[in-house]
């Protein structure tokens, strides 16, 4: 149990937080001026780590204040992920007992076999393509943004008043970010469009197989070793058993707890473990590593 005061802050986080809005300002301004590519590339590394940070703040970090906490977090620099959204679906997800689930969890990626064995032989072709890892970085983002934004229609067509709330929570949450591209970027909007698409393929590389279909749902969550630039913008989830489990531990703190204890947590999720993200990418490039339809799913 981590002993809070009343007006804990969490440095670390707070000031990635302004890194992460320094680094995306220089991105959209005079780097894009200076030679476009790179304004793109900062901008969407800059938009998954703020990514990142939001998910920090949706466990609580890094300030006692829940609403300030938040409001350092709310401009929608994604632009199509509210946040609320985002975090209702997020801590949804975090009943571990139903994770992979195809209809309770709102993360899982996998489908009832029966609606799987439905569909049309074209959508299947997408969907199989999806589960290779560069399948999830190519067309990943617009598979995941048109399934969210399906199934938060249909809540919202159902009376769900959440859903609605968050979309339009959505709306203000745009407007400085709107402002900022119209009569300060110096970016083009396709290029702001596509550093926020590259950011969700960034993104994905985390998501594409943090669980598993497994029987026990202690075996369902990865472990992976990694250490350099992809687990600083994902902020150490990719040890993610290990979040699971303490979902109220800073990220900076995630690495020592892990390797500390390293036997403990492996044994935790029955070995479900990669050293890194490049033995990721070597293995499941261009090779699904799990099936569409749920493989040992049972309503």
């Amino acid at each position: 149990m981590i002993e809070r005061s009343r007006y804990w802050v969490e440095w670390p986080t707070l000031s990635l937080i302004a890194l992460s809005y320094c680094a995306w300002a220089a991105g959209t301004t005079f780097l894009s001026s200076v030679w476009l590519p790179l304004g793109i590339v900062l901008t969407a590394l800059a938009i998954a780590l703020h990514s990142s940070l939001q998910h920090e703040v949706i466990h609580g970090h890094p300030v006692a204040n829940r609403m300030l906490a938040q409001a350092l977090v709310f401009p929608a620099i994604i632009l199509v992920i509210p946040y609320l959204r985002f975090r209702d679906t997020h801590l949804a997800h975090h009943h571990d007992a139903l994770l992979t689930d195809p209809y309770d969890d709102p993360e899982s990626n996998y489908l009832d076999p029966t609606v799987w064995e439905r569909l049309p032989w074209v959508v299947q072709v997408l969907l199989n393509f999806n589960n290779t890892l560069i399948g999830r970085l190519l067309i990943g983002p617009a598979v995941s943004q048109a399934a969210f934004m399906l199934g938060d229609w249909r809540k919202a067509r159902a009376g769900d008043g959440s859903v609605v709330l968050g979309w339009l929570w959505h709306i203000p949450a745009l407007i400085p970010v709107v402002l900022w591209l119209v009569f300060v970027s110096q970016m083009p909007f396709w290029a702001y469009a596509l550093s926020a698409y590259a950011a969700i393929s960034i993104l994905k590389i985390r998501t594409f197989l943090e669980h598993q279909a497994h029987e026990r749902a202690r075996g369902r969550t990865v472990i992976i070793e990694d250490r350099g630039l992809l687990a600083f913008l994902f902020l150490n989830n990719n040890l993610h058993v290990v979040h699971h489990m303490h979902p109220r531990l800073p990220w900076y703190r995630l690495p020592k707890t892990y390797f500390a204890n390293r036997d403990r947590y492996l044994a935790r999720n029955n070995g479900y473990r990669y050293k890194s993200y490049a033995e990721v990418f070597r293995r499941y490039l261009f090779k699904a590593k799990d099936p569409v339809p749920h493989p040992i799913w049972r309503r």
